[in-house]
């Protein structure tokens, strides 16, 4: 019996979900030894710099049972999920854990869920944020914009004059192209590679950013963080951050830009609360560690 965890992660969807997938298998493999399974091969690659001891590329969803074994256990994050999927998988696994960001889920008699917004028998009712994130750094950078790990339409370049009157700090994606950089140079005073990331989410201001984990991660470390709803974005986020008071930008309008890094000034924010633990033990409950 072994143990996995899928996550759904590549360049047309972002790295949202390997970045609690990093928070989770980090602290898993302390005990146990977890296998991360994603379905970019490049970034399996990458894991081993995220700390993961052992990561596979899988193809497909559908290609799970090729690496995993009847019987094995399995953290799946993902909304590659249908009910016929969501059936074989709880009939394949003899636990199957699903972490969720849709409000409107409902959990399978044989599943156990872990979600910002459900609560009740087998679900864990929690926000998944690397414990890092939660020390309070010093704030030196002012204001900055981070706009996601993926953009293969290259929709920052098309929308790009929005930013620039407001002398923003720029981080780059994992998976913005090469040279692409060179075409945003005019709009933002500093440009920081995708290897500061970090840097930048802990140590901004004000952040402002159409992916969710980051919002989540600078809230975390007392940043003030707005939110840039993406039309080509699952809107599955917004209840949650209008519950912690976190301003939302709809699509690419930058008099909402202004309103909305204005609100962030003076917002009082609602706390997040660091649920890594309570995690860590539904996990370990579930899977009897």
């Amino acid at each position: 019996m072994r143990y996995f965890y899928y996550v759904h992660t590549g360049h047309r969807i972002g790295l949202d979900r390997f970045h609690r997938a990093v928070a989770i298998v980090n602290e898993l493999q302390k005990e146990i030894d977890i296998t991360l399974l994603c379905s970019d091969f490049r970034i399996a690659a990458e894991a081993k710099e995220y700390g993961i001891k052992r990561s596979v590329g899988v193809d497909l969803v559908r290609n799970i049972p090729q690496i995993a074994h009847h019987g094995d256990k399995m953290i799946f994050d993902s909304a590659e999920i249908n009910p016929t999927l969501l059936t074989d998988m709880t009939q394949f696994f003899s636990s199957f854990i699903r972490i969720t960001d849709d409000p409107s889920d409902t959990r399978h008699e044989k599943e156990f869920l872990i979600s910002p917004y459900l609560e009740g028998e087998n679900i864990c009712n929690a926000v998944v944020i690397d414990a890092r994130y939660f020390e309070p750094l010093p704030k030196t950078i002012p204001l900055a914009l981070f706009f996601g790990d993926d953009d293969y339409e290259k929709d920052l370049e098309k929308h790009q004059e929005m930013f620039k009157p407001l002398n923003m700090e720029l981080l780059m994606g994992f998976y913005h192209f090469l040279g692409y950089e060179n075409s945003l140079k005019e709009s933002f005073s500093t440009i920081y590679e995708c290897e500061l990331y970090d840097k930048v989410i802990q140590r901004s201001e004000i952040l402002v950013s159409a992916s969710p984990q980051a919002v989540l991660e600078n809230l975390a470390g007392g940043g003030k963080p707005v939110f840039l709803q993406r039309p080509d974005y699952t809107k599955d986020f917004a209840p949650l951050f209008e519950l912690l008071n976190v301003p939302i930008i709809d699509g690419y309008a930058q008099e909402q830009l202004m309103q909305g890094i204005k609100e962030a000034s003076s917002q009082t924010y609602h706390e997040i609360k660091n649920s890594n633990t309570k995690v860590i033990e539904f996990i370990r409950k579930t899977f009897d560690l």
